[in-house]
């Protein structure tokens, strides 16, 4: 028994069977049906040392992709301070927020995250990370619920699919009647959604830019649902709020959303980072927590932790939510880029991710293989339409080294370009492109 990760003695594990009144360990296990019960040897390769493992995953056969595919998911540049500030000890301590004296670091950096937050977004407050954007959404959706007491909300098709999901989930267990609106010509559908507008609803959810790299005018939703008192939540990036009208500006009452594009890496889907921010009046139906600034009694800054929802703790029943917990160290990392990045440069990684993307966009269009899909403005995603079969060129692109666009059907789909694109990469992708597309019949 002896290995550095397990720490029980052998005097340890048998005080504890005789406890339990077992022969052995493997009878704790008895209660777990003997056909499900895997009995063979497990067909693993000796240990190996540090070196060795990294050259034997070095050899392991696998391709770096190169990707022209976002649908959530963003390839921006990282630069090397991210890994080598959020390394250093004072951030990585292991004592949590809840006690301030021995974690400065970790109350600051979420601090600087909330503000980071509400500079984007332009509402007042911002509490600590959130798991991601999906769930945010789904906690933004809980709190509209909260606020309105109204067990109705509107959400628009155009968001993300898995954003969807997560938020069907929370209001089937939440009790919550969630009216899907359908799109037209990749925007809400204005007429279905005056309709559905006529029952009291809690609020309506719109995404900035939708799933379709679209980007739509909050202003007139915003209006609409609060002529029904009901809010208006927008499910946004972050990146692209750098250059667009703020949702706050908009009239939006709250904000969410997924934070990965602030420099995290793509990490085959997460960890990744959720946020969510609103206005002062509704501060405090605001799930998770939120760290302040202040000073100590020797006149100094010092970081606290300012708000939480103590339902969480002593009244379960009544609790807005049940998070209390935060992707503390994503959010380091998408602090940490933000700020080296500064504002210009968060709004030079935007504009240069549209005109990739709107340079990819036209250059396929001109093989007359592809067309728009919709006539609406679109920011760095663009939909397009493909004359053949869609699954058949990924899996061609694949094999040359690409992850093409998202399919949203066999003839439709998303496609992505970041600052990272050079002309030349996008001129050699659509070259790609054409290449494979003699192959389809």
């Amino acid at each position: 028994m002896n290995h550095k990760y397990l720490p029980h003695t052998e005097d340890d594990v048998q005080s504890m069977l005789e406890v339990l009144r077992l022969g052995s360990l493997d009878a704790l296990f008895t209660h777990i049906p003997a056909n499900i019960r895997y009995r063979g040897d497990y067909d693993l390769p000796p240990a190996l040392s540090e070196s060795q493992l990294r050259t034997h995953l070095a050899n392991s056969g696998g391709t770096i992709l190169t990707s022209f595919r976002g649908f959530g998911a963003y390839d921006h540049e990282r630069p090397s301070i991210i890994d080598a500030l959020s390394s250093r000890q004072e951030f990585l301590t292991s004592y949590t927020p809840y006690q301030p004296e021995v974690a400065q670091g970790t109350l600051q950096y979420i601090f600087e995250f909330q503000s980071v937050v509400c500079e984007l977004t332009g509402l007042d407050v911002s509490n600590a990370s959130m798991y991601d954007g999906a769930t945010a959404a789904a906690e933004a959706m809980m709190m509209a619920v909260t606020l309105t007491g109204k067990p109705r909300v509107l959400i628009s098709a155009s968001l993300l699919p898995h954003v969807l999901e997560v938020l069907k989930t929370y209001a089937h267990f939440r009790e919550v009647r969630l009216d899907i609106v359908e799109t037209a010509d990749g925007c809400i559908d204005k007429a279905k959604l005056d309709k559905m507008m006529e029952e009291p609803f809690a609020a309506l959810m719109l995404a900035y830019p939708n799933r379709y790299g679209i980007v739509e005018d909050l202003t007139p939703y915003a209006q609409s649902a609060h002529d029904k008192q009901a809010l208006l939540i927008a499910y946004a990036d972050l990146v692209a709020l750098s250059i667009f009208k703020t949702p706050a500006h908009s009239g939006a009452d709250i904000c969410c959303g997924e934070a990965q594009s602030l420099g995290l890496p793509l990490s085959f889907g997460g960890p990744y980072l959720g946020y969510l921010a609103t206005i002062n009046k509704y501060v405090r139906k605001m799930p998770g927590r939120i760290c302040g600034m202040t000073t100590d009694n020797r006149g100094q800054r010092a970081y606290v932790l300012t708000l939480q929802a103590r339902e969480q703790h002593i009244r379960r029943d009544k609790a807005n939510s049940n998070i209390c917990s935060n992707q503390s160290l994503m959010a380091l990392q998408a602090t940490i880029y933000a700020v080296a990045m500064g504002k210009k440069g968060l709004q030079e990684v935007a504009k240069r991710s549209i005109a990739a993307t709107h340079y990819l966009a036209d250059r396929l269009v001109k093989t007359n293989l592809f067309k728009l899909s919709f006539a609406s403005p679109y920011a760095y995603e663009v939909t397009l339409d493909y004359k053949k079969s869609l699954r058949k060129l990924n899996e061609l692109l694949l094999a040359q080294g690409y992850l093409g666009p998202h399919p949203l059907t066999d003839h439709q789909g998303v496609f992505y370009a970041s600052e990272k694109m050079t002309k030349d990469d996008i001129d050699l992708f659509v070259a790609k492109v054409t290449e494979a597309d003699h192959e389809i019949r």
